[in-house]
């Protein structure tokens, strides 16, 4: 099976609104990955903070969220919108997750475009 037609999750596992930690092998390499469900579309970044290149998540699979909704980092407080994934506040301000191409097929959320 080709890395572009990995499943990494089903959409309808994946709850609404909440960041979700999956592991994916990309270029040979296993990398925690973090995806969002807004409705029938997800996206993804990789598991890690620009500041300080550590695990976004204060334990694993679990993300801390501001009041606001925003993704917070659990090392330093950097606070990520989870449009774009930027950080709109903390010490990587203006700064963004590293974005992973997703797509949702069948009901499938697959590492890549289809």
């Amino acid at each position: 099976m080709s890395q572009a037609n990995t499943v990494l999750a089903r959409l309808n596992d994946l709850p609404e609104g909440e960041p979700v930690a999956v592991d994916a092998s990309i270029d040979g390499e296993t990398e925690s990955l973090i995806l969002f469900r807004d409705g029938d579309a997800v996206r993804a970044w990789r598991n890690i903070c620009p500041h300080a290149g550590r695990p976004l998540d204060w334990s694993p699979g679990k993300f801390l969220r501001s009041k606001d909704g925003l993704l917070v980092c659990a090392v330093h407080g950097a606070s990520f919108e989870l449009g774009k994934g930027e950080c709109v506040a903390g010490p990587c301000r203006g700064q963004s997750l590293s974005t992973v191409d997703v797509s949702v097929y069948e009901g499938a959320v697959l590492l890549g475009h289809r």
